[in-house]
């Protein structure tokens, strides 16, 4: 049987570079479909940021030029395997030996080359794939590029298009990007607001979009979360599937993670280890009856960040310790340190992005805080419960999709949540389960044991993916 060709084509994938949950899901999904029936590559810029143990055993494949506006540009097409997958590096220094991997002036410019880079590689790589499967705004232009000028070079491979976060859409003036595009039109389909918006062109040109959870998938046809693309996305309906993102079971397994105090996988004497640990480590008050609540997130309004500060105080009432990791607007970073100098010991913020400090607060923790305005899928509360931490979150996205409130009476569920965007149900949520931690253990264990159970595999959502690749190609 003849295997179906997948390309992805991503900003970044987890382990060679990653800014977020997007990195975390190129770097798991490629690899959970079946190898007996799927021939799945990557291909991603070759940052600065990228380690040098893999960089230095990059091979080379080719080099050719891109056009880009009058410019010719270098292309430096580079491969590594991991896992059984393939990995493509576009190579460019102009675009991309950079510290970090976006926030840049011209990063219109830099993932404009990118898109096209990707897809004259194809014969460069003699990989012709049946599904050109690209993610967010930065690869967006593929889908309208393949059907509007290269249609005649691929007339076998579909499209399919990831919303992996809506609020980011490559937004930019016309003008800005006329020269870029080599276009002499004005392209109605990535037309917004007399601009050109570079997620609506793939949205309208892609043979499938996918969102990472199904109700984000309907959230986004609402105005309050469309992001001012509600209205396509119900013109689109009839091609749009939510599939729920999944973790790698092997790279979040308390019971391997080299990161811990103390590895375990179902003994909560072992988890209370970690917590003990952390305390000590973070200088608060070692006491393992008090219950760790942590948030690791990005401190930014989509988070809620601004909930948990509107009722600090009163959270601070119970009896509990707060740990909190993250980076983002300075006004909330610079509230929640003041909060931790008013409540050392109750309370320690670190204002960092730190992977091997992030396992350590999970597997410490008693609770997890996720308050999320919008959450896309979320994987924070999926690592969370791998690792016996039990959510608290707002009833959207993927946050409402994976975690269900635990019922005392019938010992179903995995965490707590809330409906309302509003800082007084956040509050007494987070009192409800507290109030279990301490006054009913036995429901309480049974509640960890539910968190540690919930599987978010990647093989479930990979066949899903795969379904729909099927329908879409007739293969």
């Amino acid at each position: 049987m003849e295997k179906m060709k997948i390309l992805m084509a991503a900003s970044e994938s987890f382990p060679f570079a990653k800014s977020g949950g997007l990195g975390d899901v190129i770097g798991s999904l490629p690899k959970a479909f079946p190898k007996e029936s799927c021939d799945v590559r990557v291909i991603i810029p070759k940052y600065e940021y990228i380690p040098e143990k893999y960089t230095s055993q990059f091979k080379a494949v080719d080099v050719f030029y891109v056009k880009v506006g009058f410019t010719e540009h270098y292309v430096g097409i580079q491969s590594y395997e991991l896992d059984g997958v393939t990995y493509y590096f576009v190579d460019n220094e102009h675009f991309f030996k950079r510290p970090g991997l976006y926030g840049y002036y011209d990063d219109a410019e830099r993932f404009i080359y990118f898109c096209r880079a990707v897809l004259e590689c194809i014969p460069h790589i003699d990989f012709y794939p049946d599904i050109l499967h690209c993610n967010d705004w930065q690869t967006a232009l593929i889908p309208f590029l393949l059907k509007e000028q290269y249609q005649w070079h691929y007339l076998n491979t579909k499209t399919v298009f990831t919303i992996h976060n809506m609020k980011y859409q490559g937004h930019y003036g016309f003008n800005d990007l006329k020269g870029m595009l080599n276009l002499d039109y004005f392209p109605a389909a990535m037309e917004f607001y007399s601009g050109v918006n570079l997620m609506k062109g793939a949205l309208y040109t892609s043979d499938l979009v996918t969102t990472v959870s199904p109700t984000y998938a309907n959230e986004l046809m609402m105005p309050y979360y469309g992001e001012g693309l509600d209205g396509v996305m119900r013109d689109i309906g009839y091609k749009v599937v939510g599939i729920l993102n999944g973790i790698d079971p092997e790279v979040y397994n308390p019971n391997t993670d080299p990161a811990l105090f103390a590895n375990f996988s179902t003994s909560l004497k072992k988890k209370s280890a970690n917590k003990t640990a952390l305390q000590d480590y973070l200088g608060l008050p070692v006491d393992k009856r008090v219950p760790m609540v942590s948030m690791i997130t990005r401190l930014v309004d989509q988070k809620g960040i601004d909930l948990v500060l509107g009722v600090i105080h009163e959270i601070l009432q119970m009896d509990l310790q707060l740990v909190i990791l993250g980076t983002g607007d300075g006004h909330y970073e610079n509230a929640l340190r003041e909060i931790g100098y008013a409540y050392p010991d109750k309370v320690c913020t670190i204002i960092d992005f730190n992977e091997d400090l992030s396992r350590k607060i999970y597997a410490a923790s008693d609770l997890f805080l996720m308050p999320s305005k919008f959450e896309p899928c979320g994987l924070s509360q999926m690592i969370a419960m791998r690792y016996g931490a039990v959510p608290v979150v707002r009833e959207t996205g993927g946050l409402k999709d994976t975690v269900q409130y635990f019922n005392g009476e019938t010992g179903q569920g995995n965490g707590f949540s809330f409906a309302n965007y509003n800082a007084h149900e956040l509050l007494y949520t987070l009192q409800s389960a507290v109030g279990l931690y301490y006054d009913y253990p036995k429901q309480w264990e049974k509640l960890v044991h539910n968190a540690l159970k919930s599987n978010f595999d990647w093989k479930r959502s990979a066949e899903t993916y795969l379904d729909h690749y099927k329908k879409i190609t007739g293969k």
